[in-house]
């Protein structure tokens, strides 16, 4: 039988609109300023596998989200 990995979900973006998350196991990344958002998007570990964004933060990250399965929350 193949290994199963479980892949993590992370969430980046204002605590405000992030933070419920956290109660259900989502790896809380706070990012009150596009700069903040693009740090916290290059500091995500390798095992996030789908990444929750704000819509000022995955502005702020723009073509990068490619890189990783995301959704943008309403705004």
């Amino acid at each position: 039988m193949p290994e199963l990995r479980r892949a993590g979900v992370a969430a980046i973006g204002e605590v405000a609109r992030i933070e419920g998350y956290a109660l259900a196991g989502v790896a809380i990344r706070p990012a009150e300023d596009p700069d903040a958002a693009r740090r916290a998007w290059d500091a995500l570990p390798s095992a996030s596998g789908v990444v929750i964004l704000t819509p000022a933060a995955a502005g702020a990250i723009g073509a990068r989200r490619g890189e990783r399965l995301t959704t943008v929350l309403p705004a």
